[in-house]
């Protein structure tokens, strides 16, 4: 019972505490992934740099740590890259990682923190941390000035670094000297929750054109309560980021809760920007009711932009290797659900991935899925179409109890497309990915049914309801999180 909600098919420590994903970047058929890991604790604690090495961001082996805490302080959040120009001089194509150093003295509130750099040559198993550090120093008069996000750019490395509620921009030619550049801020989007774990990354748009975007954890006050993510549309010229929207315009990556500290791969080799996040909340990450670890990641997701009426928007989707898991499937095509029709009766599984193209018809009233159906269970997504809003109640899902947050009902606007709305799930055990309309709209939540929940039922509340489009695949439990360290 004790590892009932460990998930299927995403990435969680072999035991203790996760949190942020850092230094993700791909280098000779492995995509590394680091993250803040606690190896003594299932609460944060004393952070050190985990990490594990996959060929295909499905099936991940987990390696030794990495970089532990020293008389410097805790390893916090930040990037790594490959220096395959030996800009740092560390050796040829030298995997380099670039971190904050966080001396907290807990008795009188002070933190200091500056930014930091360790090498390794080789594949990242081993790693020597910089005689010169720290790179960035503690500027002095900042309580929160953390987590690098570095990349080269045509001639130059770049680094984005939070900083209260600003990114700070620094340049330099090695990694080992850097300056100032600029500054983001101000005033700009979401200001109620300290900004963290910033990201920057161009994406292209039909044709040549393209823009780039700042993505930034919000430590409070974020679109479904405590903690999320905002980003930014706008420019980057090499030196600073300009948002192309008004101060006022804040944009959510996930209206879930529990989307929190994205990062994207550097150099990854098809071109994708590939993104993966913490799947908590700061508000009760440290009571979630697992029992051997806590904290997972989202499923890695591809990203894009898109034209709307209101401006660029960024689109989510699961990537395309999701389909290794896939097993059984089956198939529906127009299909008319009444309130009395269980279209899901007998299907049960608590791995799954559902493809939903449902008509939204002037009579059609509240209809939607429950997942992780039994007794007085379940977790229900559900469309209210004379509000055009997508909910998800996680309030019977199982475990609640452990904090007040966690009940809580969320809602997003989703308008049809076409006179129909695509739902895209997936289903994990512990989890609940939501991807709406070509992922325009996403909800990321964890949840906690017991084992034995693990029914399925489409439903519509009055009239009938048009099924366009259904498919249902049975994913394979890739016990990847479980297999020992090599």
């Amino acid at each position: 019972m004790s590892d009932s909600y460990r998930p299927a098919f995403h990435f969680t420590p072999l035991s203790m505490w996760l949190n942020d994903p850092n230094g993700l970047v791909y280098y000779a058929g492995e995509y590394h992934l680091f993250y803040q890991y606690h190896p003594h604790s299932t609460v944060w604690g004393p952070m050190h740099w985990g990490h594990a090495v996959s060929k295909d961001l499905i099936y991940w082996e987990h390696l030794p740590i990495a970089l532990y805490p020293d008389e410097n302080g805790l390893i916090f959040s930040g990037s790594a890259v490959i220096d395959w120009n030996n800009t740092a001089g560390f050796g040829k194509e030298a995997m380099v990682a670039i971190f904050t150093y966080n001396n907290h003295t807990y008795d009188d509130k002070k933190r200091v923190e500056d930014q930091n750099i360790a090498y390794s040559t080789d594949h990242g198993l081993t790693w020597t941390k910089y005689a010169g550090n720290p790179v960035v120093p503690h500027p002095g008069n900042l309580t929160d000035f953390r987590d690098p996000k570095v990349f080269w750019h045509k001639d130059h490395w770049v680094m984005a670094l939070a900083a209260g509620d600003w990114v700070l921009f620094y340049i330099s030619p090695d990694l080992k000297h850097w300056e100032s550049s600029g500054s983001f801020g101000g005033g700009y989007g979401s200001t109620s929750g300290v900004w963290e774990t910033p990201d920057l990354f161009q994406l292209p748009l039909n044709g040549s054109d393209s823009r780039w975007v700042l993505t930034v954890g919000v430590g409070s006050g974020a679109y479904a309560g405590g903690s999320g993510t905002q980003y930014f549309v706008g420019d980057f010229d090499g030196k600073t980021f300009t948002s192309e929207n008004p101060k006022e315009t804040v944009l959510w990556m996930d209206h879930g809760p529990d989307f929190y500290a994205p990062q994207s791969w550097n150099d990854e080799p098809n071109g994708r920007r590939i993104s993966i996040a913490w799947m908590s909340n700061w508000s009760y990450a440290r009571e979630t009711p697992t029992e051997t670890w806590r904290g997972m990641l989202t499923m890695p997701r591809e990203l894009s932009l898109t034209q709307t009426s209101n401006g660029l928007r960024l689109l989510q989707k699961p990537i395309v290797e999701l389909a290794y898991l896939r097993r059984d499937h089956i198939h529906w095509q127009d299909e008319v659900i009444t309130p009395k029709h269980n279209l899901l009766a007998g299907i049960q599984s608590r791995s799954l991935e559902i493809d939903a193209e449902i008509a939204v018809l002037n009579a059609t009233k509240r209809f939607g899925i429950r997942i992780f159906v039994g007794e007085g269970e379940e977790t229900i997504i559900y469309y209210q179409p004379e509000e055009s809003l997508l909910y998800l109640d996680r309030s019977r899902s199982g475990q609640v109890d452990f904090h007040e947050d966690f009940s809580r009902l969320q809602s997003v606007p989703l308008s049809p497309v076409g006179g129909s709305i695509r739902l895209r799930i997936l289903v994990d055990r512990c989890s609940v990915e939501v991807f709406a309309n070509d992922g325009s709209v996403t909800l990321t939540d964890c949840v906690f049914p017991s084992a034995q929940s693990h029914g399925l039922k489409f439903f519509v509340e009055e009239g009938y309801l048009h099924l366009n489009s259904l498919d249902i695949y049975f994913l394979e439990h890739a016990d990847f999180n479980i297999t020992s360290i090599k």
